[in-house]
């Protein structure tokens, strides 16, 4: 892959031309299994990971510090709680794939890392009722404490912290309503699809690292039902959520939901031995090739690059980057070849068009990856971790 610098400065006749024969490329692109149960933390193959792919994450990276990050407030400008997790979890991510501390910093320094610090922290008020935001939370903390065990750092502020916002999501399962399942909030109005992925996640994962049964038995009564619950639908993907009287509701089928229920059913797997798992997570992993890209490529329901017609909100300008890191995730988890080379050329494709078509001179990354943006992506630090997110992907499992 070519360097940014070799595009960024060329008169906008040039550029276009260049992107046409990227256009082409990332068209051309084709789309394109043994697991022993472990204790924590599970043991992944090493990959060597492709410098150029790095280099454009590391690009993008410096950008969302130097022009997004609020060194007073630890946060980013515009973003959430879930959003500003997501970006911490990126950089270490980042960070680990690189063997560089460029954002060393950064744990701390975030707000959700200051939190984890302060002993005293009520994590209740922080989370204001949300269990998907905590999930969200929990995974940044754990690549916080990865990151700093990796250098020899203490790391046991964050895994207690993370401990505790696994006890309160835990306190939100309710088997009286539709058989079982977290509430997405403490209003208890709603049970969906991302909030259980992601406690399927934490909690065979968090299984993975302490060895606590609780947390095993929570991952198994958790796939129990989600598999059984019906919102994955006919075509292999999962709905957003339920109706009031436990059926799917048929709304958007967002990548985000396609992405971690695959890596949970990933640590799953390792956890219990049963690789199965791993073909029930593949239906969906495939199902959203198939169904949510345009060119080979992820595409939002919202994801216009022409412009004038729907708009993604801020949660959703982070959602495809969240499919290919949970991807990520997923293969570190099966560590299997065969399963690597599946899904490579798909990671390649979608770091090509985040560089060709997403990323703007400035080294923002837009919302639309499909296509060359005709005036229709966004171009917030929402967008730019969600690209930094497919860079890190791509750089360990994507071909090179």
């Amino acid at each position: 892959m070519c360097n940014k610098e070799t595009i960024v400065g060329h008169p906008l006749s040039l550029k276009l031309l260049m992107l046409f024969f990227s256009y082409s490329f990332v068209l051309l692109l084709p789309f394109a299994s043994a697991l022993v149960p472990t204790t924590s933390p599970p043991v992944i193959e090493k990959r060597a990971q492709c410098q150029a792919t790095l280099n454009n994450a590391l690009i993008v990276a410096r950008r969302l510090q130097s022009h997004y990050f609020n060194a007073a407030t630890g946060q980013y400008t515009g973003g959430s709680l879930w959003t500003d997790a997501n970006t911490v979890e990126d950089l270490h991510n980042l960070m680990l794939a690189t063997g560089t501390d460029e954002f060393s910093t950064i744990g701390e320094t975030s707000f959700i890392g200051r939190a984890a610090l302060n002993s005293g922290t009520n994590w209740q008020n922080i989370l204001g009722g949300s269990n998907d935001d905590a999930g969200w939370i929990v995974l940044a903390l754990w690549k916080i404490a990865d990151y700093k065990a990796s250098r020899g750092k203490d790391n046991s502020a964050y895994l207690n912290s993370a401990s505790k916002i696994y006890d309160i999501i835990s306190g939100q399962w309710d088997d009286a309503i539709c058989g079982g399942g977290v509430w997405w909030s403490t209003a208890h109005t709603y049970k969906n699809a991302i909030t259980n992925e992601l406690y399927l996640l934490l909690s065979a994962s968090g299984y993975l690292r302490n060895g606590n049964t609780n947390y095993l038995n929570n991952a198994k009564k958790t796939w129990a039902w989600l598999s059984k619950s019906g919102m994955r639908n006919s075509a292999g993907l999962y709905n957003d959520g339920l109706t009031d009287s436990c059926q799917n509701n048929g709304q958007t089928t967002w990548t985000y939901n396609q992405g971690v229920i695959a890596s949970g059913l990933a640590a799953l797997s390792v956890a219990t031995g049963d690789k199965s798992l791993l073909t029930q997570a593949e239906i969906t992993l495939d199902a959203t090739i198939a169904r949510l890209s345009t060119n080979n490529i992820l595409r939002e329901s919202c994801d216009n690059a022409v412009g004038g017609g729907s708009v993604c909100n801020q949660d959703q300008q982070l959602f495809k980057g969240l499919w290919t890191k949970h991807l990520q995730y997923y293969l570190d988890m099966a560590n299997d070849s065969a399963r690597t080379a599946k899904y490579a050329s798909y990671l390649a494709s979608q770091t090509s068009a985040v560089f060709h078509f997403g990323t703007s001179a400035s080294n923002d990354v837009g919302s639309v990856w499909y296509a060359p943006d005709q005036g229709g992506s966004i171009f917030t630090p929402k967008t730019s971790a969600s690209g930094l997110a497919a860079h890190v992907a791509a750089a360990k499992y994507g071909t090179c």
